[in-house]
Protein backbone atom coordinates (compact mmCIF):
# COMPACT_ATOMS: atom_id res chain seq x y z
CA UNK A 1 0.00 0.00 0.00
CA UNK A 2 1.81 2.97 -1.38
CA UNK A 3 0.69 5.63 1.13
CA UNK A 4 1.59 3.48 4.13
CA UNK A 5 4.94 2.60 2.58
CA UNK A 6 5.71 6.24 1.81
CA UNK A 7 5.35 7.16 5.48
CA UNK A 8 6.88 3.95 6.83
CA UNK A 9 3.76 2.51 8.44
CA UNK A 10 2.46 -1.04 8.31
CA UNK A 11 -0.99 -1.15 6.66
CA UNK A 12 -3.29 -0.75 9.69
CA UNK A 13 -6.50 1.15 10.19
CA UNK A 14 -5.50 2.70 13.51
CA UNK A 15 -2.67 5.22 13.34
CA UNK A 16 -1.19 7.54 15.94
CA UNK A 17 -1.90 11.06 14.67
CA UNK A 18 1.22 12.57 16.24
CA UNK A 19 3.47 9.85 14.82
CA UNK A 20 1.85 10.27 11.41
CA UNK A 21 2.57 14.01 11.48
CA UNK A 22 6.15 13.45 12.69
CA UNK A 23 6.90 10.98 9.91
CA UNK A 24 5.27 13.19 7.30
CA UNK A 25 7.42 16.19 8.23
CA UNK A 26 10.54 14.04 8.49
CA UNK A 27 10.04 12.49 5.05
CA UNK A 28 8.98 15.82 3.55
CA UNK A 29 12.26 17.38 4.63
CA UNK A 30 14.13 14.37 3.27
CA UNK A 31 12.46 14.62 -0.16
CA UNK A 32 12.01 18.38 -0.41
CA UNK A 33 12.73 19.43 -4.03
CA UNK A 34 15.09 22.22 -2.88
CA UNK A 35 17.46 19.55 -1.60
CA UNK A 36 17.66 18.14 -5.13
CA UNK A 37 18.06 21.39 -7.06
CA UNK A 38 21.70 20.67 -7.97
CA UNK A 39 21.17 17.06 -8.82
CA UNK A 40 20.28 15.45 -12.13
CA UNK A 41 16.90 15.71 -13.79
CA UNK A 42 15.99 12.14 -12.84
CA UNK A 43 16.61 12.75 -9.13
CA UNK A 44 14.71 16.05 -9.25
CA UNK A 45 11.77 14.29 -10.86
CA UNK A 46 11.87 11.55 -8.20
CA UNK A 47 11.89 14.20 -5.43
CA UNK A 48 8.84 15.92 -6.94
CA UNK A 49 7.01 12.60 -7.26
CA UNK A 50 7.83 11.61 -3.68
CA UNK A 51 6.71 15.00 -2.39
CA UNK A 52 3.37 14.56 -4.16
CA UNK A 53 2.97 11.02 -2.80
CA UNK A 54 3.83 12.17 0.73
CA UNK A 55 1.30 15.01 0.57
CA UNK A 56 -1.41 12.68 -0.72
CA UNK A 57 -0.51 10.02 1.84
CA UNK A 58 -0.69 12.49 4.73
CA UNK A 59 -3.99 13.97 3.52
CA UNK A 60 -5.59 10.52 3.18
CA UNK A 61 -4.14 8.77 6.22
CA UNK A 62 -4.76 11.55 8.75
CA UNK A 63 -8.54 11.33 8.27
CA UNK A 64 -9.97 8.01 9.58
CA UNK A 65 -12.75 7.89 6.97
CA UNK A 66 -10.40 8.63 4.05
CA UNK A 67 -7.91 6.15 5.46
CA UNK A 68 -10.52 3.40 5.64
CA UNK A 69 -11.78 4.16 2.11
CA UNK A 70 -8.19 3.99 0.81
CA UNK A 71 -7.49 0.79 2.74
CA UNK A 72 -10.59 -0.92 1.34
CA UNK A 73 -9.95 0.39 -2.15
CA UNK A 74 -6.48 -1.18 -2.04
CA UNK A 75 -8.11 -4.46 -1.06
CA UNK A 76 -10.57 -4.32 -3.97
CA UNK A 77 -13.58 -3.50 -1.76
CA UNK A 78 -15.19 -0.52 -3.53
CA UNK A 79 -18.24 1.34 -2.21
CA UNK A 80 -21.64 -0.03 -3.11
CA UNK A 81 -24.07 2.01 -5.17
CA UNK A 82 -27.23 0.88 -3.39
CA UNK A 83 -28.65 2.80 -0.45
CA UNK A 84 -28.61 0.92 2.84
CA UNK A 85 -32.06 -0.72 3.19
CA UNK A 86 -32.52 0.54 6.76
CA UNK A 87 -32.38 4.13 5.46
CA UNK A 88 -35.03 3.81 2.75
CA UNK A 89 -37.84 4.99 5.04
CA UNK A 90 -35.72 7.97 6.17
CA UNK A 91 -35.06 8.86 2.53
CA UNK A 92 -38.74 8.62 1.63
CA UNK A 93 -39.73 10.87 4.56
CA UNK A 94 -36.97 13.33 3.76
CA UNK A 95 -38.05 13.59 0.12
CA UNK A 96 -41.64 14.21 1.19
CA UNK A 97 -40.52 16.95 3.59
CA UNK A 98 -38.32 18.57 0.94
CA UNK A 99 -41.21 18.62 -1.52
CA UNK A 100 -43.50 20.17 1.10
CA UNK A 101 -40.96 22.89 1.85
CA UNK A 102 -40.37 23.61 -1.84
CA UNK A 103 -44.13 23.82 -2.24
CA UNK A 104 -44.26 26.63 0.31
CA UNK A 105 -45.08 24.61 3.44
CA UNK A 106 -42.84 26.47 5.95
CA UNK A 107 -43.77 24.11 8.80
CA UNK A 108 -41.61 21.50 7.02
CA UNK A 109 -38.51 23.55 7.93
CA UNK A 110 -38.75 22.29 11.51
CA UNK A 111 -38.94 18.71 10.27
CA UNK A 112 -35.79 19.28 8.20
CA UNK A 113 -33.98 20.69 11.21
CA UNK A 114 -34.97 17.59 13.20
CA UNK A 115 -33.83 15.37 10.32
CA UNK A 116 -30.47 17.15 10.25
CA UNK A 117 -29.99 16.47 13.97
CA UNK A 118 -30.94 12.81 13.49
CA UNK A 119 -28.52 12.42 10.58
CA UNK A 120 -25.69 14.12 12.49
CA UNK A 121 -26.27 11.76 15.41
CA UNK A 122 -26.33 8.74 13.07
CA UNK A 123 -23.05 9.81 11.48
CA UNK A 124 -21.43 10.34 14.87
CA UNK A 125 -22.52 6.86 15.99
CA UNK A 126 -21.05 5.37 12.83
CA UNK A 127 -17.75 7.19 13.42
CA UNK A 128 -17.59 5.92 16.99
CA UNK A 129 -18.40 2.38 15.87
CA UNK A 130 -15.76 2.51 13.13
CA UNK A 131 -13.03 3.26 15.66
CA UNK A 132 -13.88 -0.01 17.42
CA UNK A 133 -13.99 -1.86 14.09
CA UNK A 134 -10.55 -0.47 13.16
CA UNK A 135 -9.09 -1.80 16.40
CA UNK A 136 -10.81 -5.17 15.94
CA UNK A 137 -9.41 -5.48 12.41
CA UNK A 138 -5.88 -4.54 13.47
CA UNK A 139 -5.98 -7.14 16.26
CA UNK A 140 -7.67 -9.86 14.17
CA UNK A 141 -5.83 -13.18 14.36
CA UNK A 142 -7.47 -15.01 11.50
CA UNK A 143 -8.07 -14.11 7.88
CA UNK A 144 -11.77 -14.88 8.19
CA UNK A 145 -12.21 -12.50 11.14
CA UNK A 146 -10.27 -9.80 9.32
CA UNK A 147 -12.34 -10.23 6.14
CA UNK A 148 -15.58 -10.17 8.13
CA UNK A 149 -14.51 -7.01 9.95
CA UNK A 150 -13.56 -5.32 6.68
CA UNK A 151 -17.05 -6.15 5.40
CA UNK A 152 -18.53 -4.44 8.45
CA UNK A 153 -16.30 -1.42 7.87
CA UNK A 154 -17.36 -1.27 4.21
CA UNK A 155 -21.04 -1.34 5.26
CA UNK A 156 -20.45 1.39 7.87
CA UNK A 157 -18.64 3.59 5.33
CA UNK A 158 -21.42 3.10 2.78
CA UNK A 159 -24.01 4.02 5.38
CA UNK A 160 -21.95 7.04 6.45
CA UNK A 161 -21.55 8.25 2.88
CA UNK A 162 -25.27 7.95 2.26
CA UNK A 163 -26.10 9.82 5.48
CA UNK A 164 -23.58 12.54 4.55
CA UNK A 165 -25.36 12.95 1.21
CA UNK A 166 -28.71 13.27 3.00
CA UNK A 167 -27.17 15.86 5.32
CA UNK A 168 -25.84 17.78 2.35
CA UNK A 169 -29.32 17.90 0.81
CA UNK A 170 -30.94 19.00 4.07
CA UNK A 171 -28.31 21.68 4.70
CA UNK A 172 -28.60 22.95 1.15
CA UNK A 173 -32.36 23.39 1.51
CA UNK A 174 -32.12 24.93 4.98
CA UNK A 175 -29.36 27.31 3.85
CA UNK A 176 -31.44 28.31 0.84
CA UNK A 177 -34.31 29.14 3.17
CA UNK A 178 -32.05 31.22 5.42
CA UNK A 179 -30.76 33.18 2.42
CA UNK A 180 -34.32 34.00 1.44
CA UNK A 181 -35.13 35.03 5.01
CA UNK A 182 -32.16 37.40 5.11
CA UNK A 183 -33.00 39.26 1.92
CA UNK A 184 -34.40 42.69 2.66
CA UNK A 185 -37.99 43.36 1.77
CA UNK A 186 -38.10 45.30 -1.45
CA UNK A 187 -40.08 48.43 -1.72
CA UNK A 188 -42.41 48.48 -4.70
CA UNK A 189 -41.29 50.75 -7.47
CA UNK A 190 -43.26 53.93 -7.05
CA UNK A 191 -43.09 56.59 -9.70
CA UNK A 192 -44.06 60.05 -8.65
CA UNK A 193 -45.29 62.28 -11.37
CA UNK A 194 -45.08 66.05 -11.33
Amino acid sequence: MRYYDALGFPPTLTLDADELKRRFYERSREWHPDRFSRRGAEEQKKALEMTAVLNDAFRVLRDPVSRAEYFLEQRQMPPTKNPPPELLEEVFELNMTLEELRGGEESARGQLTEARERFLKMRQQIDEGMAALFTRFDKANGEETARETLGEIRAALDRRRYISNLLRDVNKELDRGEELDQQPDREPNVHLSN
